[in-house]
């Protein structure tokens, strides 16, 4: 199961992540929109949706993973963001009640989209979440990043308080990255132990791009990250923005 029990531990693992210059560079899309409502998709444990309700914005979150939403509650609640509303739903088949002015996916949601039928079930969805001349917003590692960065590669980490072994496998036939995550999580006087695997696609700009056209979006730009410059071959992550059709 993909962050079940690492659910737990994400955030302390993602400690290198600027999560507030993360968020101020998606506020700027947004009220460039003069966006209100925003629904976070594949929200994790919340840290988007809780800064970009602190900065003023109506927000949803949506996860597939219960574990990652029972974190995502509870540090909302700690944050004082008590108004924000959490559904576990899986993206492929994302539904709303009212239609929102914008919908961001951070940090990879798109790549745990291990085919090209599921982005496209997700595009359709997000359409049919966003209210005439929407926004979308989703961001994914690059081709370039699962193949030949994370790719076939090992990393490894210890604090004083975890461990992991983080093994990467990528085929270049399906474009997969198969990602094996051993941690050792310290318990009293000794590491308790426990293993995810979690896999991403290496979607191309084009295969995306085809694909939001066809779900009705328009004014699609593939962007370096961080940046307002267009990705290149060497952009190890990539920001998308596209609007739905009025």
């Amino acid at each position: 199961m993909q962050y079940g029990r690492f659910a737990a531990y994400y955030d302390a693992m993602m400690h290198d992540v600027d999560r507030e210059s993360w968020a101020d560079y998606i506020d700027g899309f947004l009220k460039e929109a003069n966006a209100h409502t925003v629904l976070d998709c594949a929200c994790g444990t919340g840290a988007m949706t809780i800064a970009l309700q602190k900065r003023g914005y109506h927000m949803i979150g949506n996860d597939a993973s219960p574990d990652m939403l029972m974190n995502a509650r509870n540090q909302a609640f700690a944050a004082g963001a008590k108004e924000i509303i959490f559904i576990c739903e899986d993206m492929r088949k994302l539904k709303i009640h009212k239609p929102v002015d914008a919908l961001i996916s951070v940090c990879d949601g798109v790549n745990y989209l291990t085919s090209l039928q599921d982005a496209a079930s997700f595009f359709r969805c997000a359409a049919d979440c966003l209210k005439p001349n929407g926004l979308l917003l989703f961001d994914i590692s690059s081709n370039y990043k699962l193949r030949s960065i994370l790719g076939n590669n090992t990393f490894t980490e210890e604090t004083d308080t975890y461990a992991y072994i983080w093994k990467n496998a990528y085929d270049q036939r399906t474009k997969l990255c198969e990602m094996d995550l051993t941690c050792f999580v310290k318990e009293g006087d000794h590491y308790d132990r426990f293993q995810e695997t979690h896999i991403q696609r290496a979607h191309s700009v084009a295969e995306l791009t085809n694909l939001l056209e066809e779900a009705g979006f328009t004014g699609i730009y593939a962007m370096h990250a961080f940046s307002r410059e267009p990705a290149h071959g060497n952009s190890e992550r990539i920001q998308f923005i596209a609007r739905k059709a009025e």
